[in-house]
């Protein structure tokens, strides 16, 4: 059997490769993104993607063009939702959820968790629109590796819950600090989540976002067989390797 397989793109964009051959693109910035290798911008199919909020660096300014060119599903929070309605996606593209519910899909159960982020939707260079919370995903894949996707968030006291109630097995968080958390509140993060292996992201790209992963490695070096995969633009995290 083929296991899932993790791919960072760059800055917050990942592609899961699911054990029944699937792609998943969470947060997709593929077109004129500087941090994405330019092999990978153009992906040769793309079955899912998942929106975590609609900021320039995770919701393409291009998407409705991506949309029509891979013809994939969508699942987004309701705000992104219905601007990509508006924008003329077809609905039958995108599966409605929101926070609190889980969706069966391409062999994946995606539930829809909590982030806290302030967002919108970039209209023009001078104009944003459509103000927004933003959010996280859980992905339950068929070989049982279960990923927490947090999306730009700061930490929040329910990531207990998410662990007691998903049990994720891997956590994907943020650590570049100012927007989101950064290393000292993704190592307490990972605390509450109870995971072993933690692939941090929105770091090193833009020169505010300081955090760094030898930084969170410092402040985790107490828990017993925590892995920090600090994976570089184009790297792939194999999950039957975990």
């Amino acid at each position: 059997m083929n296991r899932t397989q993790i791919q960072f793109l760059g800055h917050a964009t990942f592609k899961i490769t699911t054990p029944e051959g699937k792609s998943i693109i969470v947060d997709p910035w593929l077109i004129n993104n500087k941090f994405i290798p330019e092999e990978y911008k153009n992906q040769p199919k793309i079955d899912l993607m998942l929106v975590t909020h609609g900021h320039d660096d995770h919701f393409d300014n291009k998407i409705v063009d991506l949309i029509d060119q891979y013809q994939p599903k969508v699942i987004a929070n309701s705000i992104c939702r219905w601007y990509l309605l508006e924008e003329g996606v077809n609905s039958k593209l995108i599966e409605p959820l929101n926070l609190g519910g889980t969706i069966s899909l391409l062999d994946v159960k995606v539930s829809m968790v909590n982030a806290f982020h302030l967002s919108h939707i970039n209209i023009t260079n001078t104009k944003i629109d459509y103000p927004h919370a933003a959010n996280g995903y859980i992905l339950q894949l068929s070989d049982d590796v279960r990923i927490y996707f947090a999306g730009d968030t700061s930490i929040f006291g329910d990531m207990k819950l998410i662990a007691e109630i998903y049990k994720p097995t891997i956590a994907v968080l943020p650590i570049g600090d100012r927007f989101t958390m950064g290393p000292l509140e993704a190592s307490h993060a990972i605390r509450m989540l109870d995971v072993k292996h933690v692939i941090p992201f929105h770091y090193g790209t833009y020169p505010f976002l300081t955090g760094t992963p030898e930084e969170l490695v410092k402040l985790t070096s107490d828990i017993e067989g925590l892995t920090i995969h600090a994976l570089k633009a184009g790297e792939m995290l194999d999950c039957g390797n975990l």
